[in-house]
């Protein structure tokens, strides 16, 4: 009597990215698409940041050049005065017009009008340092979020293999490998997501700091030549240079 061997033909599965995206369970794939956006989205971040830093360094450089010329500080005012305005020329602009304001109301009292350069001045650095690290908190959440949220869609993938591995009564690598490769590979997406936008955050928040350093450098200076000035000319309260 023969006995006749079945052969069953193992399932293909398609273990390349795309299969795998494909074949996932629809939470996993909604966590996969999720974090995709979420690098996306942090990638726009660093690219128009790196750009933004780049161009505020410049034109920090381009203006510290202007005032350290020995140009007139009215002079300089009046050709900056129309134009947009960020970084130092902001700073700059902000003291000059409380100085010409505080003048042309006669307001020739050193010790308040130093004491109002002083607070236009801080505020302008906050709102340039508000503009600097705008968005940036969005590379710090993934940062820190997204390897968590990987690590969700991982053990919900593996749930569902030994879900398979339950309806099919096998414990083989085929039954079981496709789930668990859908798993890692969710895991593999955080990273992606997470690792560049923690390195990103370091580097841009370091850059961020420095530019708000020269800022906050300039602002004294100015401070202190437009005090010079207050004490060298106190009857002359209509002259801003």
């Amino acid at each position: 009597m023969e006995t006749v061997v079945e052969t069953v033909a193992p399932i293909a599965h398609d273990m390349s990215m795309v299969g795998l995206f494909m074949q996932a369970d629809w939470v996993v794939r909604s966590i996969m698409i999720g974090l995709l956006l979420l690098s996306i989205a942090c990638w726009a971040v660093i690219l128009s940041k790196l750009a933004a830093y780049g161009r505020a360094r410049r034109e920090m450089k381009q203006f510290d050049r202007i005032f350290a010329s020995g140009e007139p500080l009215g002079a300089i005012y009046q050709r900056i005065k129309d134009r947009p305005r960020t970084g130092l020329s902001a700073v700059f602009a902000a003291a000059m017009e409380e100085w010409t304001v505080s003048h042309a109301d006669n307001a020739a009292n050193p010790a308040g009008l130093q004491t109002r350069l002083r607070i236009v001045l801080d505020t302008t650095i906050a709102a340039e340092i508000e503009r600097l690290d705008r968005n940036l908190a969005l590379l710090a959440t993934t940062g820190s979020a997204a390897p968590f949220i990987g690590l969700f869609g991982t053990v919900w993938g593996i749930m569902n293999s030994f879900t398979a591995i339950a309806a099919a009564e096998s414990t083989s690598l085929s039954v079981v490998a496709p789930g668990i490769a859908e798993a890692l590979f969710a895991t593999a997406i955080g990273l992606v997501a997470a690792i560049p936008a923690v390195i990103a955050y370091n580097k841009l928040s370091g850059d961020s700091g420095h530019i708000v350093t020269r800022l906050e450098a300039f602002a004294d200076r100015v401070s202190v030549l437009l005090s010079r000035q207050l004490d060298a000319r106190p009857a002359d309260v209509r002259s801003a240079a």
